[in-house]
């Protein structure tokens, strides 16, 4: 989705990586979890930190920051695990996301929003919906169904599927 597709004001989450601010669309949020012991699972990318297990169903855990090519997400009182649903080929997949700590909800109008920037051509930058401006910084707005590839879910399905 691109910054063109946003013509309504619409709610985001706030979250931090290292020093950086992201949002992601509320409506892909399910809820936000306080950080638990995660289950880690052999032979997965390094930024697929494991599972949880969250009322009973296998939920697959990503390590954004690591994601992202930062370094790994510490364990502090504010770290916690943001569950989103993403949308891969008409289905629904039930992540959890991995955060450094979780900021607020705030509504943002589509003026207040601008394309992502273009860096380069062997930078793909898709996952970012576009930059918002709030309380006088950027944030980046992910295109969170984007932010993972299709290999990325395929392995987390897997995950799933091997832990049921």
């Amino acid at each position: 989705m691109s910054v063109a597709a946003i013509t309504e004001t619409r709610q985001y989450l706030t979250f931090t990586l290292a020093e950086e601010t992201f949002a992601v669309d509320v409506a892909k949020v399910r809820e936000i979890l306080e950080f638990t012991s995660i289950t880690k699972v052999p032979r997965t990318p390094d930024f697929m930190r494991g599972v949880i297990n969250l009322r009973g169903s296998v939920v697959p855990v990503m390590d954004m920051r690591l994601k992202f090519g930062m370094a790994e997400t510490e364990k502090t009182v504010d770290t916690c695990i943001i569950v989103v649903e993403v949308l891969h080929e008409e289905e629904i997949i039930v992540l959890g996301a991995l955060a450094d700590s979780v900021q607020e909800v705030f509504e943002l109008e589509p003026g207040d929003i601008e394309p992502a920037p273009k860096i380069g051509t062997r930078l793909n930058t898709d996952f970012i919906q576009g930059m918002g401006k709030h309380d006088g910084q950027f944030i980046m707005i992910l295109d969170i169904d984007r932010t993972f590839s299709g290999d990325d879910l395929a392995a987390a399905g897997g995950v799933v599927g091997e832990a049921a």
